[in-house]
Formats: C-alpha cells, structure tokens, sequence
C-alpha cells in the first residue's frame, strides 16, 4: 500500500488548476496532472461557500477516507487535486467514494487489481 503524500504548497495547487484536467461529479472536482516522481500525491480543498469550519472539515474527512480506499489502485505519477461541492456535506461517505472512483475511472488512472476479481 502506498502512503498518502499531501501537496501542500500553493503553487502545486495552481499547476494542477491551470494544466491539470478536471472531472466534474455531483458532489467533487477531481483535477488530475502527471508528476515525474513514482507517488501519488493528493491535495484536499474546501471553500468557504461550502459552510462552516465544521461543513469544511466534514467535506475534507469525507474525502480523505475515500482517497484512503482508493489510493492502492492508483496508477503511480499523478498529482490529484479534490474539490469539494456543497453537496458534499450532504450526502454519505459511500456517495463520495462512488464519485471519486468514478472520476479516476474516466481519467483513466484507475487499476483493477487482481484481489478484487478472486
């Protein structure tokens, strides 16, 4: 399993928001961009449009537990970026989980690994 590495600064946010390609679900934005390192790197925003410190912080656990899931299946090389939604706060953590496979299916980064067909 690999570890999950944060982007941190802001002009990694930005690369990824100017050249990085975005797939858009109900309650997440998914941007994803190449890196040259073997790692996937992940980065975590939430707006003040989206509520409160508790909403925000709500949204960012959300997604945090689904990039956990999901990060063993992730082809190595890319820097992602998770926006949150409004609808985020709303809904359960299995609905984030769903939108985010979904989006790392259609950017074409997703691995099925062989556990999952035994």
């Amino acid at each position: 399993m690999q570890n999950m590495i944060t982007l941190n600064r802001n002009k990694d946010f930005n690369r990824l928001y100017a050249r990085g390609r975005s797939y858009v679900e109900q309650c997440v934005v998914v941007y994803v961009l190449k890196n040259r390192l073997k790692q996937v790197r992940i980065g975590i925003t939430t707006s003040k449009k989206i509520g409160n410190a508790v909403k925000r912080n709500r949204a960012r656990r959300l997604i945090r537990e689904s990039c956990r899931k999901l990060l063993p299946n992730v082809r190595p090389g890319v820097d992602l970026v998770f926006v949150a939604r409004k609808k985020t706060t709303l809904v359960k953590c299995d609905e984030v989980l769903k939108a985010i496979l979904k989006a790392l299916k259609e950017s074409n980064i997703w691995i099925d690994s062989l556990d999952q067909k035994e």
